[in-house]
């Protein structure tokens, strides 16, 4: 008689295999010994270490013999390392997702991704002490199976690019709320392995991973088009009846429960590295200014074309379309805010007449052609040729200077807060998010912070804070405190008919205040700390002198 195994059985029988993988990963031939020629390692500058959309780790990819990782946490080079999921990593030093580091190594070119993972273990391991123990947890999830209807899907053809490419189509409602998006994931060529994977990114959110594990036994590779439209908003997390109407459209079944996901335990790690070897420094000397192969400039004729941001695309193409020549410039040179730029031309205030589009190309190898810009490395590399071309087209100078700006100070008044368990990882995390209306409302959980600390992420946390903010509460030790409130309350405030035209294309009038709680109120009201605004010297851009046109191409 044949038995299925079931409930922790199939745990067990999942595990194992993990087990027996991960140590089969890690002894087979050659992989101890895998490891860079040479490697600097060392902390990241401070001002790195704030979490935002533009502080994230970059890299993880070869370009030409280095690799590189910048503003990496210990927990973003574990699950680079392991190719695991950063919630999956368990265990390990409070430090592990706050401290950031450096990381740039040498080796051969066209290094394989499954060696420069086993490299960068072995660096890890050398330079950090690290020990990491492999096993398997039930987490929320889904399993994907075959339905009982007919099979509709298409074995994949020959010709066309391998992979899944996901998209989103939204549009905003008068009220300003984003209308129900259209949503596709389209894949080519791809086992179902890859689908599931595909496809649990795609039902998964910023605060939670749902993964989706593969149960269906099909073999080979497929071709799929996935359509849906976005969750009713009273589905819970879990429940997304629309992906799984679809999916059974096509054969599949998606049910939601608890899967057997692979895990890793931290058992012990160094919060310093071991110092560099010899020679490290002139080993790895940096870079040269990245620079476009060929570059167009012109005037956009008055037009905007909308676009907010260089586009990336295939082939090392890059372009812009009607964009400001003082956005361009606060991407280039990495800066928060117009705010920190003095000395632009007065022709580029309130027109769009001096407005630009650019087409470019980049160096072949630069960027690998699955990167895009949404990889920070790619990213940061991408507006470095940007500060190229402005600095020779616009015939630039400038300088960094400090002078006097209004920048935040954190201090305390009836402090409202938890002594920390030393145990947990230091870190703010959004555990929910919901939206309503133009607000976001977001519960943010700080668990271990200093508040030298929480003060350093401030500027990570809401619109509109540019500059450092310096800690004056005279509070020692570290804690623990949530934070609700709504994440577009001063963005709300600052441009009040964002986002709200009419059914007619004309604007509509500001919807009535929503009563949600800003960040800084947040702090004031349940924390019992206030944010102040004080004049203090912050570095800033400095123009000395910029042509109004760009010189011809």
């Amino acid at each position: 008689m044949m038995r299925t195994l079931t409930g922790t059985g199939f745990i067990a029988l999942v595990s194992l295999v993990f087990i027996l993988a991960t140590d089969a990963a890690l002894c087979q031939p050659g992989a101890s010994q895998a490891a860079f020629d040479i490697a600097d390692v060392h902390a990241s500058p401070r001002g790195d270490w704030v979490k935002n959309s533009t502080h994230v780790m970059q890299g993880g990819y070869l370009s030409g013999d280095r690799y590189e990782l910048r503003r990496a946490t210990m927990l973003d080079m574990i699950r680079t390392a392991y190719d695991i999921e950063a919630d999956k990593v368990y265990g390990g030093p409070n430090w592990l997702d706050y401290d950031r580091f450096e990381v740039v190594a040498r080796t051969n070119t066209g290094t394989s991704p499954e060696t420069l993972r086993l490299m960068l273990r072995t660096l890890l391991t050398e330079r950090f002490g690290l020990v990491v123990k492999p096993g398997t947890q039930p987490a929320p999830g889904y399993t994907l199976s075959k339905g009982k209807g007919e099979l509709k899907l298409k074995q994949a053809g020959v010709a066309g690019d391998v992979g899944c490419r996901s998209s989103v189509r939204m549009s905003m409602g008068a009220t300003g709320a984003a209308n129900p998006g259209e949503r596709s994931i389209q894949c080519h060529g791809v086992s179902m392995q890859s689908f599931a994977l595909t496809l649990g990114r795609a039902l998964s959110s910023p605060v939670a991973n749902f993964p989706v594990v593969d149960s269906t036994g099909l073999e080979g590779t497929w071709d799929l088009d996935l359509q849906y439209a976005d969750e009713p908003a009273s589905a819970t997390p879990l429940d997304h009846p629309v992906v799984a109407g679809e999916l059974a459209k096509l054969g599949l079944l998606l049910e939601p429960g608890k899967v057997p996901q692979p895990v890793l335990t931290v058992e012990k790690a160094n919060e310093q590295p071991s110092p560099n070897a010899p020679g490290t420094e002139a080993a790895l000397p940096a870079r040269a200014q990245p620079q476009f192969e060929v570059a167009t400039v012109r005037l956009a004729n008055g037009e905007s074309g909308g676009s907010r941001s260089l586009m990336f695309q295939a082939g090392g193409r890059v372009t812009a379309s009607g964009m400001a020549p003082g956005i361009l410039i606060q991407q280039a040179w990495n800066l928060s805010s117009y705010e920190q730029i003095v000395g632009l031309p007065k022709s580029f205030s309130g027109s769009v007449a001096k407005n630009i589009s650019i087409v470019a190309k980049a160096p072949e190898g630069w960027f690998p052609e699955a990167a895009g810009t949404a990889n920070g490395q790619a990213r940061d590399m991408l507006y470095a040729m940007l500060r190229s071309l402005l600095i020779d087209r616009y015939q630039m100078t400038y300088h960094f200077e400090d002078r006097p700006v209004d920048a935040m100070v954190l201090t305390s008044n009836k402090p409202k807060l938890t002594k920390a368990d030393p145990a947990n990882r230091t870190g703010c995390k959004r555990e929910g998010q919901q939206q309503e209306g133009r607000s976001l409302i977001v519960k943010l959980v700080c668990r271990n912070m200093t508040m030298a600390q929480f003060a350093e992420q401030i500027p990570g946390l809401d619109f509109g804070i540019w500059y450092p903010v310096q800690d004056s509460t005279g509070l020692e030790g570290a804690w623990d405190f949530t934070l609700t409130y709504d994440a577009m309350a001063r963005l709300n405030a600052a441009f009040p008919r964002f986002g709200a035209p009419s059914g007619d294309g004309v604007t509509a009038e500001a919807p009535e205040p929503s009563g949600s709680v800003s960040f800084l109120d947040a702090v004031q009201k349940q924390l019992g700390l206030k944010v102040e605004t004080h004049k203090r010297p912050e570095k800033v851009l400095v123009i000395d002198h910029m042509l109004e046109d760009p010189t011809e191409n």
